[in-house]
C-alpha cells in the first residue's frame, strides 16, 4: 500500500459576499477533489489544538499525527533544520521576514516585500549579517522573503506577531515585547537605515517593485524533539515542499526531503514537477507528503483571484496526474486537505476545522459528492483532534 497526503495550505475559507455567500473552494473547478469525495469519504479535521495559534507548523504536525502539546518547541527551529543550521541546546531561532513598511516605518504594507526573489534576498541577508551579525546573533538566508536569525545562548521571554497578521496595520503595538524582547526589536529597527540604501532595494524601486525595508523577527523556539515517523507508524516517507518550515518538519521526523527546482511557494510553483517527484518518491517510500503553499499566500495577500487559481492548479495539475498514475500501479490511499483556513477577507489563519477528502483502496464511498466547506456539516468522519486522521488513513489502531 502506498499513501499520499495532498496538503493545500490555507485552502479553506469562509463564505464571501462577492461570491454570493460561497467560498473559493465552492466556486473553483476541482474535478479531482470532487471525485475523491464522490468515490471515497468526505469529512472534517480540527488540526489546531485549543489554546494554540493556528500556524502551519502546529497544524501540519497535527496532520502528520504528532501531538504538539507534547513535542512542540516553536516554528523557527523546524526551519533551521531545513536550512542545515545546527542549534545548540540553549540557542533560540527566530523567523526573519523581509517586509515592506510604509515610508514612515509605522505601518505594515507587505509581509513578503512583494514575494522577494530568493537570490537578491540572500544578498540582502548576507549584507545584514555582515553589519548586524555577531557571535551572539547570526542571520541565515532562506527562500524568497523567509529567512532565519539564531540567537546563540539566547533568551525566550519574547512575544511576537506574524507579519501576515498585521497587513495594513500600525506596527508599534505589534513589535516584539516581553522581558527579553529589546535586543530583537533593536535588530529590527537597526535594519531600517541599512536596507533603505541597499542597491537591491534601490533597483527594485526604480523598476516599480516593492523594496524590503525592514526585518521582522517572530516565531521563535528551541531545538525540538520529534519521534521519527518510522518509529511512530512503521513507514518511510518523503516531504515535497517549497518552504523551509515543511522541509524542516520532514527533516525532524526522518522523511527524505525531496527538492523540486521549480517549487516557489507562490502561484507560479511547478505543480508538474511536484507530481513527478511524488510518483518517483513513492518508488522509495511508503508515504509522500506533498505540500502546496500558494493558496495560503493568496489568502494572506487578500487575492481572491489568485486563491481560486491556486486551488484549481492544485487539483488539476497535481492531484489529477498523481491519482491517475497511482491507480495504474497498485493499492494506494490518498487524502487531500488544508492545514488550516486562511480566509481572503481576514488575510490570516483561523482555528476552524477543515474539510478533507479520502480516497483509495479499502475506502468505501459515503453520500457526499463535492469537496468544499459543506463537508463541515455533511462529512461522514470527524477528526478532533486532527492527529486521528493519520491513524485512520494508515488503518492504525
Amino acid at each position: 500500500m502506498k499513501y499520499v497526503i495532498f496538503l493545500g495550505d490555507g485552502m479553506s475559507d469562509r463564505p464571501m459576499a462577492e461570491l454570493d455567500g460561497r467560498t473559493p473552494l465552492m466556486v473553483a473547478r476541482t474535478p479531482n477533489l470532487d471525485r475523491m469525495v464522490r468515490e471515497g469519504i468526505g469529512g472534517w479535521s480540527l488540526n489546531t489544538p485549543p489554546g494554540y495559534y493556528p500556524g502551519s507548523d502546529i497544524a501540519n504536525l497535527g496532520v502528520l499525527g504528532y501531538d504538539v502539546t507534547q513535542s512542540y518547541t516553536g516554528r523557527s527551529p523546524l526551519e533551521a533544520a531545513a536550512m542545515g543550521v545546527v542549534l545548540g541546546d540553549q540557542d533560540v531561532a527566530f523567523r526573519c521576514n523581509l517586509v515592506t513598511l510604509s515610508d514612515d516605518y509605522r505601518r505594515m504594507e507587505d509581509f513578503s516585500a512583494g514575494h522577494f526573489p530568493t537570490e537578491p534576498a540572500a544578498e540582502i541577508i548576507r549584507f545584514i549579517n555582515d553589519r548586524l551579525g555577531t557571535e551572539t546573533f547570526q542571520f541565515y538566508p532562506g527562500v524568497s522573503y523567509r529567512h532565519l536569525l539564531v540567537w546563540r545562548n539566547g533568551r525566550q521571554k519574547v512575544s511576537s506577531v506574524p507579519p501576515h497578521d498585521i497587513t495594513g496595520k500600525e506596527i508599534e503595538p505589534h513589535l516584539p515585547h516581553g522581558e527579553d524582547a529589546e535586543p530583537i526589536a533593536a535588530l529590527m529597527r537597526a535594519s531600517w537605515p541599512l536596507l533603505a540604501t541597499h542597491p537591491v532595494n534601490v533597483a527594485r524601486r526604480q523598476q516599480g517593485e516593492k523594496a524590503a525595508t525592514s526585518l521582522w523577527l517572530w516565531g521563535h523556539g528551541t531545538k525540538p524533539l520529534l519521534q521519527p515517523f518510522r518509529e511512530r507508524f512503521g513507514l518511510s516517507g518523503g516531504m515535497i515542499s517549497a518552504v523551509d518550515l515543511m522541509r524542516g518538519i520532514g527533516t525532524h521526523i526522518g522523511f527524505e526531503v525531496i527538492h523540486v527546482p521549480g517549487a516557489t511557494g507562490w502561484i507560479d510553483t511547478d505543480y508538474e514537477g511536484k507530481a513527478n517527484a511524488c510518483l518517483d518518491g513513492l518508488t522509495r517510500h511508503d508515504i509522500l507528503f506533498v505540500h502546496v503553499e500558494s493558496p495560503d499566500e493568496a489568502g494572506h495577500a487578500g487575492r481572491l483571484d489568485y486563491k481560486i487559481q491556486a486551488i484549481e492548479d492544485y487539483d488539476q495539475r497535481l492531484i489529477g496526474p498523481v491519482l491517475q498514475k497511482l491507480a495504474e500501479r497498485g493499492p494506494f490511499r490518498a487524502v487531500a486537505l488544508p492545514d488550516h483556513p486562511t480566509p481572503v477577507a481576514t488575510r490570516t489563519h483561523n482555528s476552524d476545522p477543515v474539510p478533507f477528502a479520502m480516497y483509495g483502496s479499502g475506502i468505501a464511498a459515503d453520500s457526499n459528492t463535492a469537496y468544499d466547506e459543506n463537508l463541515l456539516q455533511t462529512g461522514s468522519l470527524q477528526f478532533n483532534p486532527g492527529t486521528q486522521l493519520m491513524r485512520y488513513l494508515l488503518n492504525v489502531s
